[in-house]
Parts: structure tokens; C-alpha cells; sequence
């Protein structure tokens, strides 16, 4: 069965996601559609939908998105902040049950969460809600980057941090060949970044579902090592929060 629990994990996260977690390139988009064949009006189905980082990309491309979110918090900040779109539906509904119509969407999106899901049933779900031929485009903004900075930033991670087996972001070739059931494409781009103040690396730090929050025995070391990391390495009060895309493409 699906983690019940990761449909609730960010609950308390929302405000720092909206506010640092980063958008994702053009070029990858741009991948997205040339691989969905969409165009004007295309319907796309934006599963793990969270805060609605992805689907206001989609959005402004002018494709009509589902936006498909069990967590309530997470899903009523893409309603305020994507309403005014025309194309968008929020959709209270999980990966494994999202309630579209059969043979509803171009094309399956899944931003950030597909590590979460219980992806035998997911992937029946997709094929239920695809049109023939439609595919499905996962992405993750990765930590990456090989600067001091961000070397010293992920061993503060694994030392203060708690851990969840899914919470690494990583779906390894295994994983893709069995869900996919076929070819699939596996790129990652190359390394761009966030500027943060110590705020808003503090505030990115937060949006992380592992992090410990306060009242918790690990909350201020973790502040303290990330204060002594920005001392560090910061330059004109900031520091550069490195980031690789990656995007995996194939159809059902």
C-alpha cells in the first residue's frame, strides 16, 4: 500500500514551499511538450500536484490541468494562487485513485512526488486515465553540484535530518523499467542555482519534509550548522543552492 502517511507529510511545510522551493526550467518544459505533442487546450493531468509549482508552468502554457492533490493545505495554496486560470481544476484525489475520466489527459505530470506513490497502482491509474498514446514526464529539482557549499550543506542533512526511505528523490533505472514496461528517456540537465539569504536558506531547509521542526531535540543544531555554513561560504550575504533537474519520459 501506498505511504498514508505521505499524503500528509507537508502539511506543516506549505508556507516555506510556496515561498522557497524553486520553479523548473524552461528547457525541460520545453521537453515536456515537444514529447506530449501538446498543444493550445491539450489536457494534462498534474498528479502530486502539492502547492502547484509544476502546474502554473503547464497553466501558462495554455493546456487545461488537473491539478490532482490529496493533502488539503498543499492543494488550497494552488487554489489561491492558480484560480484565476481558466484551464485549471484542482482535484482532491491521490495518484492511485484520481478520479478523472478514462482516457481524460494528453499527458501525466509528476513533479517532486513520484517516489511517494505506490506506483503499481499508479501506474494502472495512468493507463486508465491516458488517451492512446499519451505519456507520462516525471521531474525532480535534485540537489547538485559539487561546491563546498553544498557538500557541507548535505552532510548537515544527513547528520541533523531524520530520514524516510522516500524522501531521497532518487527513482534508479530498475524502478523506470518496471513502471514504464518499456523505452524511456532519463536526462539531467545541467547544474543551476538559488540565491538564498540565511532566511531563505533556512526557509528552503523547512520546506523539506525530514527537517526537524522546532521543539524538536535536532531543530536548533540543524539552524546552527546551516548559520555556520552560511557564515562560511556566503558572498555578499548570500549563498548559491545548486540545483540539477531531472526529467524521465515514457508512455504506458
Amino acid at each position: 500500500m501506498a505511504d498514508i502517511d505521505s499524503k500528509r507529510r507537508f502539511s506543516d511545510r506549505v508556507d516555506n514551499y510556496v515561498k522557497y522551493r524553486p520553479d523548473y526550467p524552461a528547457e525541460a518544459l520545453d521537453r515536456i511538450a515537444a514529447f506530449g505533442g501538446l498543444g493550445p487546450g491539450s489536457a494534462v493531468a498534474d498528479v502530486g500536484a502539492g502547492t502547484g509549482k509544476l502546474t502554473r508552468l503547464l497553466l501558462e502554457r495554455g493546456w487545461r490541468v488537473w491539478a490532482v492533490e490529496p493533502n488539503a493545505n498543499m492543494r488550497a495554496a494552488a487554489e489561491q494562487t492558480l484560480s484565476g486560470f481558466p484551464g485549471f481544476t484542482p482535484v482532491a484525489a491521490s495518484a492511485e485513485e484520481t478520479t478523472l475520466p478514462d482516457a481524460s489527459v494528453n499527458l501525466v505530470t509528476v513533479a517532486q512526488a513520484f517516489h511517494w506513490f505506490d506506483r503499481a497502482a499508479c501506474r494502472a491509474e495512468f493507463r486508465r486515465i491516458l488517451k492512446p498514446g499519451g505519456g507520462v514526464a516525471l521531474i525532480w529539482n535534485q540537489r547538485g553540484g559539487d561546491s563546498a557549499f553544498m557538500q557541507g550543506y548535505t552532510q548537515a542533512v544527513r547528520r541533523w535530518c531524520g530520514d524516510h526511505p522516500a524522501s531521497h528523490n532518487r527513482v534508479d533505472d530498475d524502478a523506470c523499467e518496471a513502471f514504464f514496461g518499456g523505452p524511456y528517456e532519463k536526462t539531467r540537465g545541467p547544474v543551476w542555482s538559488q540565491s538564498f539569504d540565511f532566511e531563505g536558506l533556512w526557509g528552503r531547509a523547512l520546506s523539506n519534509s525530514t527537517t526537524p521542526l522546532p521543539g524538536h531535540p535536532r531543530h536548533e543544531p540543524f539552524k546552527a550548522a546551516l548559520r555556520e555554513l552560511f557564515a562560511q561560504y556566503s558572498e555578499d550575504g548570500a549563498v548559491h543552492y545548486d540545483y540539477q533537474t531531472e526529467l524521465v519520459l515514457g508512455r504506458l
